[in-house]
């Protein structure tokens, strides 16, 4: 590597504040400067907030995904055509549920990398369901409500087990932009698994309230993931920002 790019590397992670057992990563060649971030059930694109300006920061052009929550094909197709205004190659991003979509559309040519932040990783044609009916039951999953086939978090449910260590003001914020999601968005399966063939990423939450952190664990092990492990809620990409930006980069030297 010449040193011109290592230079660019210390200066990209001094200006996210990479602590020192970050920054060997740091000296790498970036391969990708374009990251597109797709948010979760219970969520929007502005959970990326705090992660996007820090990987702007860093000199990465970041994109969120405004993810519809209503059926897996048009979330995919939403994904998709994200991916396809990249200019370059792009690490791609899921939080929680979509992970799916990361697992669903990361076998695009300009993706050279998966990042997982808490996220559902299910293999190709999957149960997810019975998958997680072999780990303990997350407590978020009681404080969801519908009205006919539409789902959401209540209040006191979001703030406990969904954004749980995030600062309460931040979290009510958060809870004021919550998206809705359709029932039968989640039992839908995808066709493919992108991650048996594209460099994977993973961030547990060990204080995960909504999904359960060994699942996170036998998930990332499974794609054989290099995975970090975060004392956070399942809201990471907000409480715990400099250590997902971190992975991140590191996914861009993959």
């Amino acid at each position: 590597m010449d040193r011109r790019n290592f230079l660019t590397w210390i200066a990209a992670a001094s200006a996210i504040g990479l602590f020192p057992s970050m920054l060997p990563a740091a000296a790498d060649t970036l391969k990708a400067r374009n990251v597109v971030l797709v948010h979760g059930l219970f969520a929007d694109g502005s959970s990326w907030s705090e992660v996007i300006a820090r990987l702007q920061s860093a000199g990465m052009t970041a994109t969120a995904v405004q993810n519809p929550l209503n059926t897996l094909q048009d979330a995919v197709a939403e994904t998709r055509r994200v991916l396809a205004e990249q200019d370059g190659p792009t690490v791609l991003v899921g939080h929680s549920f979509s992970g799916v979509l990361v697992s669903e559309t990361g076998l695009d040519p300009k993706v050279t990398a998966l990042v997982y932040v808490a996220a559902r990783a299910p293999d190709a044609g999957e149960d997810y369901s019975a998958l997680a009916k072999r780990f303990p039951t997350p407590p978020a999953s009681a404080g969801i409500v519908f009205d006919g086939e539409i789902g959401r978090l209540t209040e006191e449910a979001f703030l406990r087990d969904f954004a749980g260590n995030v600062p309460r003001e931040r979290a009510r914020v958060l809870y004021a932009v919550q998206q809705p999601f359709h029932r039968a968005l989640t039992a839908e399966k995808t066709t493919q698994a992108a991650w048996h063939s594209k460099p994977s990423f993973y961030a547990v939450s060990t204080q995960d309230r909504t999904i359960d952190p060994d699942l996170e664990r036998f998930m990332a092990k499974r794609m054989k993931a290099h995975t970090i492990e975060l004392q956070s809620s399942h809201l990471s990409l907000v409480s715990h920002s400099k250590e997902i930006a971190a992975l991140i980069l590191q996914a861009a030297a993959a």
